[in-house]
C-alpha cells in the first residue's frame, strides 16, 4: 500500500498520463493536427514506412483505424496512396508537400512540448524517469 494520502502508483501515473496527453493533443490541434496524424506523419518521415500494414504496426493501431485516418489525411491533401504494381493488395503511402509542411509544424510543437516537460529536470533525472517507466511497463507486460 502507498503511504497515507498518496495515491497508488498506477493511479498517479494514469492521471499524469491523461493530463499530459490532453495538453499535447490540445497543442497539436492548435497547430492543425492531432495525435494520430502526428504519429502517422512521424512514422512516414522517420521510418519511410510506405506500406499501410507496416505503418499500422509501427503506430500500434488496427488497419481499419489507420485507413480511417489516411482517408481523412488524403482528403486534406496530406498524403497520397497508390497500389503497388507487384502486389495490388499493398498500398504505398507518401507525404505530399502539404503533409511535409504539417509535419514540420507539428514537429515544432512536439519539440516545444518536450522542452516544457523537461524543465527543471537534469539529463540524469530524464534517464531515471525513462528507466522507471520502462520497468513499470515491464512489470505489467
Amino acid at each position: 500500500m502507498p503511504p497515507p494520502g498518496r495515491p497508488p502508483i498506477g493511479l498517479h501515473l494514469t492521471r499524469t498520463a491523461r493530463v499530459l496527453s490532453r495538453a499535447f493533443e490540445n497543442e497539436l490541434a492548435a497547430a492543425g493536427g492531432s495525435e494520430p496524424v502526428w504519429l502517422i506523419l512521424l512514422s512516414l518521415k522517420a521510418q519511410q514506412l510506405g506500406n499501410q500494414r507496416k505503418l499500422a504496426e509501427a503506430i500500434g493501431i488496427k488497419g481499419a483505424t489507420l485507413t480511417h485516418h489516411l482517408n481523412a489525411m488524403e482528403a486534406d491533401g496530406l498524403v497520397t496512396r497508390r497500389r503497388e504494381s507487384t502486389n495490388r493488395r499493398v498500398h504505398r503511402v507518401e507525404l505530399t508537400d502539404a503533409g511535409q509542411a504539417l509535419f514540420q509544424r507539428l514537429r515544432g510543437v512536439a519539440v516545444d512540448f518536450d522542452r516544457r516537460l523537461r524543465a527543471g529536470l537534469s539529463e540524469e533525472d530524464v534517464a531515471t524517469l525513462a528507466a522507471l517507466l520502462d520497468r513499470l511497463r515491464g512489470n505489467v507486460a
